[in-house]
């Protein structure tokens, strides 16, 4: 029996006018050496160019002038350091030089890819057999810095999508808190890692302490670890500890968006240092625990330009957000994805440690992965270069349906799907052998030619819902008959384990 694919006439494609309203400074000399310029046009200049300014860009964002205060705000230590009392400025003046030093960011310009769908949490006032979902994207623009976007649509009986128009009014994050730590519980989860990685410790651990206060923020804590390492040395046990430190408590952040704006018109760019190059690969998955309180987690990749970074974004109404890292031994690759609820007990946790295999992981803290157990190796022609999941897993009564992708000749992306336990999803049940989707002739042209790859499908009507994207540049989806597949898989022998 050969699975049935149907392709979905439905394209997800870049919009080059949705932009956002970025603070640009390029350094400390060009910052004075442009304020003074700003402050010695004649008071017709600052006043025609500030209504220019107005005109243009006033119906392109939803409050531009909130935008220019904000970046002036950045602008006041430099300030002060000029001798300039900002707060003797005229408002009108200040929005003038905040205007200055701002950009218009296209986040769609270079690509629209590698999306996720997950049910979205208000289902009220649809008809029956519907569903509404957000399908989150990888958004790309100018210098391929990647952000989070999202579409908010409903799946009919026939899963046949209709989406609401995304709008052109982009939000960036209203507020953004940077995380406080307390120095007696940072100490005491400290103490827990080193337990656990067996790290030599006591020096370092004494080294950091010291300089520590009472609270303290993640930039006062990199302070820190610079003049602990200058007193320890070079010694390799200690900057790897070093390190995991820095990954503990690298940029936890949260953020939360206006209240007036919808799912479709938030944009999560990035914003700490450790992913300052791009967000990419969201995985959202709809967690349940067990008392069954719902909250929305996403695996993500944190690209600073040298080093990746596996982090963790969760959210119960896609409003407000909380940004955390995940952290270590198995926290080293892309790819991690989430199981949508424990087992026994404990998290679950897709990866690729290797960059080339898949692996399963447990933890008792969603945070914290040590260590990881090997599950499918590439055995078929179209993965041979490497394979890996494409989010989280689906659970049917038949087990964990697992989407992944295979790399073959010429850097072609194919998606597979195996079928595992649903009790000890380290055992596979079954694999197709064949590729349940390829890239053909619509779909092989793009940013990145040849490749086929999703983030997290659904299941919706029976039907397996896979959101895909076609060469980096847009994305479209896909429908496979839920009991058509398992039967296949069931009837399929589990891959080697060589």
């Amino acid at each position: 029996m050969s699975i049935k694919v149907v392709r979905k006439k439905k394209i997800f494609e870049p919009d080059f006018s949705r932009v956002i309203a970025r603070f640009l400074f390029t350094g400390d000399e060009r910052g004075k050496r442009l304020i003074t310029a700003i402050l010695d046009l004649t008071d017709k200049q600052q006043q025609e160019t500030f209504d220019r300014v107005i005109r243009k860009y006033e119906k392109r964002h939803r409050d531009i002038r909130k935008i220019f205060a904000n970046h002036f705000e950045h602008l006041v230590p430099l300030m002060k350091k000029m001798r300039i009392d900002p707060s003797k400025l005229p408002q009108q003046l200040r929005l003038l030089i905040g205007a200055y030093f701002t950009m218009e960011y296209s986040i769609e310009a270079a690509a629209f890819f590698n999306p996720s769908i997950v049910e979205h949490p208000d289902q009220t006032l649809l008809k029956s057999g519907q569903k509404r979902v957000i399908i989150s994207f990888r958004a790309t623009g100018e210098g391929h810095i990647s952000s989070i976007v999202f579409r908010q649509g409903v799946l009919d009986k026939h899963n046949d999508i209709t989406i609401d128009h995304p709008g052109k009014l982009l939000e960036a994050p209203e507020h953004v808190k940077k995380h406080t730590y307390h120095k007696k519980s940072f100490l005491g989860k400290l103490k827990e890692m080193c337990s656990q990685s067996g790290y030599q410790h006591d020096e370092a651990y004494l080294a950091i302490s010291k300089r520590l206060k009472d609270t303290f923020t993640y930039d006062e804590l990199k302070e820190s670890l610079l003049d602990a390492e200058a007193e320890l040395g070079a010694k390799p046990e200690y900057i790897a500890f070093l390190q995991e430190v820095k990954w503990l408590a690298s940029s936890n952040y949260e953020m939360t968006f206006a209240t007036d704006t919808r799912v479709c018109e938030r944009v999560i760019f990035p914003i700490a240092d450790t992913e300052r190059n791009g967000i990419e690969d969201a995985r959202f998955v709809r967690f349940v625990d067990a008392t069954g309180e719902v909250t929305y987690y996403a695996t993500y990749t944190a690209y600073d330009g040298m080093a990746i970074l596996p982090k963790l974004l969760m959210t119960k109404d896609f409003l407000h957000f909380k940004v955390m890292p995940i952290h270590g031994h198995i926290a080293q690759n892309k790819g991690m994805a989430l199981f949508p609820r424990q087992i026994n007990g404990r998290y679950v946790m897709l990866c690729r440690i290797d960059g080339v295999n898949n692996y399963i992981a447990y933890s008792d803290n969603i945070n914290v992965w040590r260590e990881a157990q090997r599950i499918q190796t590439p055995e078929h022609p179209w993965e041979l270069v490497q394979m890996g999941n494409c989010g989280s897993p689906l659970e049917t009564e038949a087990g964990w349906l697992l989407i992944t992708h295979g790399v073959g000749p010429m850097r072609e992306y194919a998606l597979g799907i195996s079928l595992l336990d649903l009790d000890n999803p380290t055992l596979e049940i079954g694999s197709l052998s064949e590729p349940l989707l390829m890239p053909n002739r619509e779909e092989r042209e793009g940013y990145v030619p040849n490749v086929l790859y999703s983030c997290g499908a659904y299941i919706h009507q029976g039907e397996l819902v896979i959101p895909y994207a076609m060469s980096d540049y847009a994305s479209t989806y896909a429908t496979v008959n839920v009991a058509d597949l398992l039967a296949k898989l069931l009837g399929k022998k589990q891959r080697s384990k060589r």
